[in-house]
């Protein structure tokens, strides 16, 4: 089970088509700041029909969205 579990968890129950959630949002949902191994983690949102589509360092927010 990935740490960002509680994430993944949160976009599921949360996201319609499209959900953005800010760094310090993610942080509050996951109680550690996202860090690298975010991106080996994300591979795991697809299994439950999200993906995440972008994530924006200038804004500091991540994108999900609903796959399909």
């Amino acid at each position: 089970m990935s740490k960002y579990e509680p994430l993944w968890k949160y976009v599921t129950e949360t996201c319609g088509e499209e959900l953005v959630l800010s760094f310090e949002e993610i942080e509050q949902i996951t109680g550690f700041p996202i860090d690298h191994a975010f991106l080996q983690d994300k591979k795991e949102l697809t299994l439950r029909g999200f993906a995440v589509k972008k994530i924006s360092m200038k804004e500091k927010s991540v994108r999900f969205v609903r796959c399909g």
